[in-house]
């Protein structure tokens, strides 16, 4: 006689994000049984910009993509222009709203059922399993599971009622409009050119953002002080862009986490994944390769779980993540905080960009996500013209 318990499905994930969706769709090709729950009309704020190994790595197709940027453009708060190409690839550029679906529905296609409704709470049955209690359009429903992952974005409900330390979140608030691109471009404007701008008037800790997308273009920013109108700093960036007067097709803005959690699981069913994790990069802010990622790893931790009943298989998601990218967001953290804290050093962060080093390595590490030592010369160089800029001996 089987010791299993009677459960409605192996696994339920909350949350139909990058994170959620890559759980559901892994779970589902694996043969579990899998509820993807996500709640309706939600379409997070994001530049949108995919690097080529989350294309590789998930199988993304090219009609997803919107634009293709070949190029970077820095603005300093002194409106210095840094172009950095793309050399040898491309960023690839999606829209929220049809990427997100698409994942949805590819996990759909593979086995994962698709409810639309929004998570209440978690409670346990008298013999120990698990219930995922949300509102759907027919009213109170609830679920019983041998494991949930938690999906559901920046200071998650999924966090707070069941991970310990899950307030210990740091986040900006991030705020974006999508424009329509005119007919006859602003002068200067550049289909296949991110531009990130560095300004304390635009954010006074993190930066604005000019990201095309075909025939629209993402204008945002986000920053932590709760004090600073976003609003008012895309207004200013929008003006900038020669976008002012351009047709707004809509505005979303959400918290962004900044700072991985430091446990991911109950230690028993419930495990963490994408920005309910808080695995968005400091300094860059890029969330959906990270999410993507999270997301397999939750799944693999769950997979195994189910597979042995071992609840501390649900560790190994934080530990396989940090392992291989603990180091940048570290090192991001620690950027973010020293340069982007005044315009004087935004200045001067603006100028070591110039570096052809710097640019190669930071496009190296972005688009195939590791830090490069295959260089060690040009880390050496690096980092003695970062103490020049530290020590104000470097001229901007």
């Amino acid at each position: 006689m089987s010791n299993t318990p009677n459960v409605d499905y192996d696994a339920v994930v909350i949350g139909g994000g990058p994170a959620g969706a890559t759980a559901a769709d892994d779970l589902a090709r694996a043969g579990h049984r899998v509820l993807l729950l996500d709640r309706a009309g939600r379409i997070k704020p994001c530049g949108g910009a995919i690097p080529p190994r989350l294309i590789q790595d998930f199988t993304i197709p090219e009609e997803l993509l919107v634009a293709r940027a070949t190029a970077a453009r820095m603005v300093s708060p002194k409106a210095v222009e840094v172009d950095i190409p793309i050399e040898g690839g491309f960023v690839g550029m999606v829209d929220r709203e049809h990427f997100d679906e698409w994942l949805r529905t590819r996990a759909a296609a593979h086995g994962a059922e698709r409810r639309v409704g929004q998570f209440e709470r978690l409670t346990r049955d008298d013999d120990g399993v698990s219930v995922v209690h949300f509102s759907a359009d027919g009213g109170a429903a609830s679920v019983r599971t041998r494991a949930a992952i938690g999906a559901d974005g920046a200071r998650s409900q999924v966090a707070q009622q069941a991970v310990p330390g899950a307030d210990r979140g740091r986040f900006v608030f991030a705020y974006h409009e999508v424009i329509a691109v005119p007919e006859q471009t602003p002068p200067g404007y550049a289909p296949g050119r991110c531009e990130v701008h560095y300004q304390g008037a635009l954010s006074p800790d993190f930066y604005g953002w000019v990201f095309p997308h075909g025939a629209s273009v993402s204008v945002g920013t986000g920053s932590a002080d709760k004090g600073f109108s976003l609003r008012r700093g895309v207004m200013q960036l929008r003006a900038t862009a020669g976008l002012a007067h351009a047709r707004t097709l809509r505005r979303e803005g959400a918290p962004i986490p900044m700072k991985p959690l430091p446990r991911w699981d109950n230690g028993r069913d419930v495990v963490l994944a994408g920005d309910a994790a808080g695995v968005v990069a400091p300094a860059s802010g890029e969330g959906i390769y990270y999410a993507m990622l999270g997301g397999r790893l939750a799944a693999d931790a769950v997979a195994q779980l189910l597979a042995t009943g071992d609840a501390r298989a649900l560790a190994t998601a934080r530990r396989r993540f940090m392992r291989e990218h603990g180091r940048v967001f570290w090192v991001l953290g620690m950027m973010q905080r020293f340069w982007y804290c005044s315009d004087k050093r935004r200045e001067r962060f603006v100028s070591i960009c110039r570096d052809r080093d710097v640019q190669q390595l930071t496009f190296d590490a972005y688009m195939h996500k590791r830090l490069v030592r295959a260089r060690p010369m040009a880390h050496v160089r690096i980092f003695f013209k970062d103490m020049a800029h530290l020590l104000g001996l470097a001229r901007v």
